[in-house]
């Protein structure tokens, strides 16, 4: 949910806003998050921290639950608190974790030359930590990468995978989906900055987002990723180390030809923009969400097909007017689809 100037980046699944810089080491401090310690995160989650690299460790939500295990892996920008409110719905029937990366929220940071590897590395060294048998992965956005990868070199050690608005060219690519460069040809739509209203707390920011976006976000997800004073007044985004190696994976992504585990790939086409976009007094500002959207619709569609013919194992649905945050703005599709799919694992 990273704002630029005025626009929401995080909307958008292969495009992202990285700051300009090295980081040679760095570690985020666990405590440091939040400037309001009275705050208390309202998700039945419990929290550890797992070392997965030298000096690096990762925050491991646990919402528990009483069947086969499952792990949820946030896009980029995002840490596992944004399934803060779905994962307990998981959690009825299966036992939800959820990793948040390196260089977001509270996980520690340092810098990689593989990341696609690395970011895999590090799912498998929670596994093996929590002694975790054979989970279902559930990714978001670009998390596909890292479902893919995971996929790719350690088959046998995960049940199955769950693309939500994630198996774009960084996940899947075999020529003939579409590229990262097509979309980023696309004009989108600038954002309005949140105001100071929007600003004056966390409540009120969740409330801008879900104004122009048309879904909620946990209010602890919003204070991973936002700075706030002594009073509670939202002050700046924070400005994540992991941003510059998430961008990788989209700007140089490993090619991933195959999925062969099984897999539930969800695809949120049309895509919904959200009502700042679709229900603007402005007839240009209409004009260009509709342009847009159209345009999206043809290349994602373009990669639904090219998913479909080349892995005649994967079950493939395709969610009209879903948000990019399909989980959130079509909770309960996500649930059904991820029930079945679950169901006709063996």
């Amino acid at each position: 949910m990273k704002t630029g100037s005025a626009t929401i980046v995080a909307a958008v699944p292969l495009v992202l806003a990285v700051p300009v810089r090295v980081l040679v080491t760095f570690v985020l401090a666990l405590h440091a998050l939040d400037s309001s310690p009275q705050w208390k995160d309202p998700s039945a989650h419990t929290t550890r921290f797992v070392t997965v690299d030298k000096n690096v460790e990762l925050e491991v939500l646990d919402w528990g639950g009483p069947g086969r295990p499952m792990i949820l892996l946030a896009g980029g920008g995002q840490t596992a608190h944004l399934f803060d409110d779905f994962a307990p719905k998981l959690a009825a029937r299966w036992h939800v974790y959820g990793i948040t990366r390196r260089g977001y929220g509270a996980s520690g940071y340092l810098p990689t030359d593989n990341p696609a590897d690395r970011l895999d590395d590090d799912v498998v060294a929670v596994i093996d930590t929590l002694k975790i048998n054979k989970p279902i992965l559930v990714g978001h956005s670009v998390a596909g990468a890292e479902l893919s990868s995971v996929a790719n070199r350690h088959p046998d050690r995960i049940a199955g995978l769950v693309y939500l608005d994630a198996a774009y060219s960084y996940a899947f690519d075999n020529g003939k989906g579409f590229e990262v460069r097509e979309i980023q040809k696309l004009r989108r739509l600038a954002l309005p900055q949140p105001g100071p209203a929007d600003l004056a707390s966390f409540s009120a920011l969740g409330k801008y987002y879900e104004r122009l976006l048309g879904v909620q976000f946990p209010e602890t997800e919003l204070r991973q990723e936002w700075e706030s004073d002594a009073s509670g007044r939202v002050i700046r985004q924070r400005d994540p180390p992991g941003a510059v190696m998430v961008a990788s994976l989209i700007t140089t992504p490993a090619k991933y030809t195959n999925i062969p585990v099984p897999a539930l790939v969800i695809f949120a086409n049309p895509r919904s923009e959200g009502p700042w976009a679709e229900r603007n007094t402005d007839a240009s500002v209409r004009a260009s969400a509709n342009a847009y959207s159209a345009a999206l619709a043809a290349l994602t569609a373009k990669q639904e097909k090219a998913v479909k013919d080349a892995v005649p194992t994967a079950h493939v649905v395709e969610l009209p007017n879903a948000s990019h945050f399909v989980f959130l703005s079509n909770e309960a599709d996500v649930l059904r689809e991820i029930r079945d799919f679950v169901a006709g694992l063996n």
